[in-house]
């Protein structure tokens, strides 16, 4: 099978005609035909319905297309990211990042990799907001959760679950809640997306999930704030412990309800299509994936 025969049954697919694809491919109409048939051979598959005048994909040809568009386009990427592998790395990079990951580890990590590439430009949106990658010209977006959008491209940086925990202060002077229905005795710390506030909160036990509704007097669309907040004893925070590591570590917060597996909050690099993943964006995939390991390492046992 030859690569010219597949981009030519893409271009007559698209063109809808032959002679119009020859024109696009710089080929004769014969040698374009010639193509076709030899690629329905090796196929043993009728690709088009001919008539005199144009060329219609049957149900296997519009089956077949489908697969090598695919092909293609992994072909041209590939040939891409080699093409950057023996440039320097550098240009701008929109990048969207969550506000409390951002600015407290996140921020340092992209530091680390400008100094090594001095040619690299970054332009930072923090937000806990989804992000709009077209409206708001953003190239790659960290996100905590499995994208819902499937047109998406979605790399899984980290593993991370939310933790319930608040600060030992707070405990001394309310207690630690013995069951999920204890929660609704506490002042709960809310986070804000989109215009609502996130109090139904969902805990396992026994890979059955059990939900309880909160309450609390202090809510903020920045999860940085809330996260303050439990530190300073203002609250219980249910939050990923990714962005609880070192709070966890240090004792300032402490894990509640352990017998409960919190929700995931897996954390994820995602693109707005196949040709954003370029050597650069591959390149920060995996050094934000060691880090990201690197910074969860010991929590579980502090959860257990």
């Amino acid at each position: 099978m030859q690569l010219a025969d597949l981009i030519l049954f893409v271009r007559v697919a698209d063109c809808g005609s032959l002679t119009g694809a020859a024109v696009e491919l710089d080929i004769s109409t014969a040698v374009a035909s010639a193509g076709l048939k030899r690629l329905e051979k090796e196929l043993d598959t009728v690709l088009f319905i001919r008539s005199t005048r144009s060329l219609r994909l049957t149900a296997a040809g519009e089956r077949y297309l489908s697969y090598c568009r695919r092909a293609l386009e992994d072909l041209r990427l590939g040939e891409q990211a080699l093409a950057c592998a023996k440039s320097q790395i550098g240009g701008l990079l929109s990048i969207a990042l969550p506000s409390d990951a951002g600015r407290n580890f996140i921020l340092p990590w992209l530091d680390m990799l400008m100094d090594e590439h001095p040619n690299l430009q970054l332009r930072l949106h923090l937000s806990d907001s989804l992000t709009d990658f077209y409206h708001d010209k953003i190239d790659v977006a960290l996100r905590s959760g499995t994208p819902k959008d499937s047109n998406l491209v979605a790399f899984k940086i980290c593993s991370a679950k939310r933790v319930l925990c608040a600060s030992p202060d707070y405990l001394k002077i309310h207690g630690q809640p013995e069951s999920l229905t204890d929660l609704e005795q506490h002042n709960c710390l809310f986070f804000m997306l989109d215009q609502r506030t996130h109090d139904q909160w969902c805990f396992y036990k026994d890979d059955q999930a059990q939900k309880v509704r909160v309450s609390g007097n202090r809510t903020c669309n920045d999860a940085e704030v809330a996260r303050k907040w439990a530190i300073a004893g203002k609250g219980v925070v249910y939050k990923s412990s990714l962005d609880l590591a070192d709070d966890l570590k240090s004792g300032a917060l402490v894990p509640l309800l352990t017998q409960y597996t919190g929700e995931s909050a897996d954390l994820y690099l995602v693109c707005p299509g196949r040709q954003h993943v370029t050597q650069l964006v591959i390149m920060l995939r995996e050094h934000l994936r060691a880090l990201c390991q690197q910074r969860i390492i010991g929590v579980d046992n502090i959860q257990t």
